[in-house]
Parts: C-alpha cells; structure tokens; sequence
C-alpha cells in the first residue's frame, strides 16, 4: 500500500539552487494520492473536540473544505489582503524575503469557538503563527494546527510550541 510520501513530487533547485520543493500538485492529480491526503489528515484530528477548521489562502482552502464537509464543520477562509468582501481584521507577518498580510472577516469566529487550523505545508511557521493570531483575536480558541507537509529543518514548529502541532508526513531537511 503507498503512503502519502509515495505521492508528493521532489523538485531539486526549485525555486532556487539547494532548494529540494516538495510538490503537492502530484497528489491533487491522482484520485487515490487525494484521498489518502485527505485521510491521513482526517486521522490526526480523532478525539479532538472542535467547531471550526481555518485554512490560509490557498492550499489551506484545498485540503481544510474536504476535511470540514468530511467532519461536518464549516470552514472558514484566512486571505491575502483586499480580497474578504465584508469587515476584516489582519495581521501583517515576514516571509522569507518581505512582508505580507493576511486577513479573517471579523465574524467569522465567536468568541470561546474551537478551532483547527489546517494547511498543506509548515516550513517557517510565519503564516500558521499569523493565522493564529487573527483567530485568538477574535476570540477563539486553537486546539490543533495540522499540516500535510513539515519541512523539520526550517524549524517552524518551535514558534508554534504552545500549540498543537501535527504533520502527515516529516523532510527532515529545508
């Protein structure tokens, strides 16, 4: 049986020479790549007691919708900035050359409602952290931050270690 690591596409000197970019396009392409993402994260949500799944723009949005209607909870957007139609609150964060904001409508999350946040990747953590923050100030409470990929060696866990932190599958390596 293939494992979810037999799907993802290793791209060496992407985007820049040393760079190892791991590809999740090759899973969306192949039905049964998708269908285990999907369910390798599923399972790192047993037991875990939520209302909401948050997911950043935009592989957030890929893997968090199907895992949400899967669980039945809904889910909720966190964009680039100037692209929420009604009133957001956002938070500015550093990328690895430059800055960049991010935004949540501001109802989008009640005060004391749990969250999960998902993604396809943690490398940094700058965005996670981000998206974090803009759900804590709204008032909701993150239980779980899952990631289909984590990239150990860029460290992003370590600002994250209040938290909840769970990956399908670990590059020890950038």
């Amino acid at each position: 049986m293939k494992k979810v690591e037999d799907y993802i596409r290793s791209i060496p000197d992407f985007p820049e020479k040393g760079i190892i970019f791991r590809d999740v396009t090759s899973i969306l392409q192949n039905k049964d790549g998708l269908k285990l993402a999907i369910d390798e994260m599923i399972n790192l949500l047993k037991d875990v007691d939520f209302d909401i799944i948050v997911g950043a723009e935009s592989r957030g949005f890929i893997f968090g919708v199907p895992i949400a209607y899967t669980l039945g909870k809904s889910f909720v957007p966190v964009r680039k900035k100037g692209k929420l139609p009604m009133a957001t609150v956002q938070k500015e964060y550093d990328l690895e050359y430059g800055k960049a904001i991010i935004e949540i409508h501001k109802d989008a999350i009640k005060k004391g409602e749990r969250v999960v946040i998902v993604d396809d990747l943690i490398a940094t953590g700058g965005t996670v952290e981000a998206t974090i923050n803009l759900v804590e100030q709204l008032g909701g409470i993150v239980v779980k931050n899952i990631f289909l990929i984590e990239l150990c060696g860029l460290h992003g866990r370590d600002k994250l270690k209040k938290y909840d932190v769970a990956s399908v599958v670990k590059y020890e390596g950038e």
